[in-house]
């Protein structure tokens, strides 16, 4: 468990190159501050750490240079952070924080522009600082985003227009503003998969009261298909796909996987008389779910990191009844 937690604070610290206070990571690692000292001292064994008006930081590497852009470059960045500073509802303090470190490496050949962006960063501070909405949207968005990048499941709720609230475990795939046909500002929102199932939903970040960070992780797979909006619905449909091989000792057992989404099972009889099933299946908790229906009628062949995982989610539901 511990290795689990230094391996999630390195990116923790790199997506805040500003630093963190140890309550703030132990927050976020959802461990007791105490234990901060003895992760930072195990990742300084990799990695240079150092620790900064009690904020903990990563070294920039020696040899490391600065940002060069061109005079046309920056002036293209500025206009980009104007429209990203009017085009959300909500101000974010790290955009400021980036923009006045981008600023200082061109105040040496583009002054101009240099203090544009630094005058684009303190209006941006200033908003955060006059909306209190702000403070709460920015710290769900925190957690969404180091959910994100140390790959684990993130509990979020929603009042959805003074409703009861929605509780969601979320899988986070992606970060980032959502088009409408409003005309207004586009909302940013997180999408990713539903735990224990394939749909993927988009969720407006606006919406949600409460994020916290699951210890159970995630992959984003390689073979994701591209986000399509269906027709009528905010949301998008993306299934990731494994290519599984099955031994049945009864062709029966394949009617428990009508309800998982599936290509055209292909099989093949050997000569002891075993059947062999080949077919693309979704990688589900439903796919699970119906391979323990079917008890000892059918062994998984492959692939192995998928038999792995099986047996693994076997042995966590054995723990609970011995």
């Amino acid at each position: 468990m511990k290795g689990e937690r230094v391996a999630q604070l390195e990116p923790l610290l790199h997506s805040h190159p500003e630093g963190l206070r140890r309550a703030e990571i132990a927050r976020r690692l959802g461990v007791h501050r105490s234990t901060i000292s003895r992760y930072v001292d195990e990742l300084k064994q990799y990695i240079d750490i150092y620790e900064e008006n009690n904020l903990i930081k990563i070294k920039d590497k020696e040899g490391d240079e600065n940002i060069a852009l061109s005079v046309y470059e920056s002036l293209a960045f500025n206009l980009s952070a104007e429209i990203l500073a009017t085009n959300s509802e909500f101000q974010n303090p790290h955009l400021a924080s980036g923009l006045r470190k981008i600023a200082m490496n061109m105040r040496s050949y583009a002054p101009k522009i240099s203090d544009n962006v630094i005058n684009l960063a303190e209006q941006i501070d200033k908003q955060v600082q006059q909306k209190k909405e702000s403070s709460k949207f920015n710290s769900i968005l925190e957690v969404l985003i180091d959910s994100w990048v140390s790959g684990r499941i993130v509990r979020i709720i929603q009042m959805p227009n003074g409703f009861e609230p929605v509780e969601t475990e979320l899988a986070p795939y992606f970060i980032g503003f959502r088009e409408e046909d409003s005309g207004g500002r586009n909302p940013i929102s997180v999408t990713g998969r539903l735990r224990h199932t394939t749909e993927i939903i988009t969720i407006d970040i606006s919406t949600i009261t409460s994020a916290t960070i699951l210890d159970e992780t995630y992959t984003i797979p390689d073979n994701l298909k591209p986000f399509k909006l269906r027709e009528n619905t905010e949301q998008y449909a993306s299934i990731d796909m494994i290519p599984l091989r099955l031994k049945l000792k009864e062709r029966s057992a394949m009617n428990v996987f009508h309800t998982v989404v599936h290509g055209t099972p292909e099989f093949d009889k050997l000569e002891d008389g075993t059947l062999i099933c080949s077919m693309d299946v979704e990688n589900s908790i439903e796919l699970f779910l119906r391979i323990i229906q079917c008890g000892d009628s059918v062994e998984i062949l492959s692939p192995e990191s998928f038999k792995k995982k099986f047996c693994k989610m076997l042995n966590k539901i054995l723990v609970i009844y011995q």
